[in-house]
């Protein structure tokens, strides 16, 4: 048997997003004993507390109005209907973007410490340019400029495309 679920969206004082399943009927152990309840306010603010959660607000949502793309899971936020707060979500893809440069600036480090020890000033100078595309990268106006998710997933800057 298929657990019976009801989903709860929970708005967080610091603006963020939880989504408890409330079971409202399913095996309670192994054996097959089949509990049911009903998902009343009561019940549903009890769980919620046991949680350890002190909401703003909560409701009863249906799953198909939970988002399947989850890259932008801290973003979401509880409008009446499961929304994505860009300026959050900026925030993340810039976190990504981070992690996408760290390990060519690990590589560009040791050309520049190798192109230092042969004396080649171009190439430190060349290494320099490129070190620096790379720590621009979360800067990029199109991440500012980007107004939906969907968009902001495609700006990544061209020095992270590259080489």
């Amino acid at each position: 048997m298929k657990p019976e679920i009801q989903h709860i969206a929970i708005s967080q004082p610091d603006g963020s997003l939880a989504i408890m399943q409330f079971v409202t009927k399913g095996h309670l152990d192994a054996v097959g004993t089949i509990f049911e309840r009903d998902a009343t306010d009561e019940a549903v603010a009890e769980e919620i507390a046991k949680a350890g959660l002190s909401p703003v607000s909560w409701r009863r949502i249906d799953a198909v109005d939970i988002p399947a793309d989850r890259q932008f899971r801290a973003a979401w936020r509880d409008n009446g209907q499961i929304d994505i707060d860009m300026p959050t979500a900026r925030d993340i893809h810039r976190d990504r973007l981070r992690e996408m440069r760290a390990p060519r600036l690990r590589v560009l480090d040791i050309e520049y410490q190798r192109a230092d020890e042969a004396g080649d000033d171009a190439r430190k100078a060349e290494i320099a340019v490129l070190k620096q595309a790379l720590r621009d990268v979360t800067t990029d106006p199109a991440i500012d400029m980007a107004e939906t998710p969907d968009i902001l997933v495609d700006a990544i800057p061209a020095a992270l495309v590259e080489g």
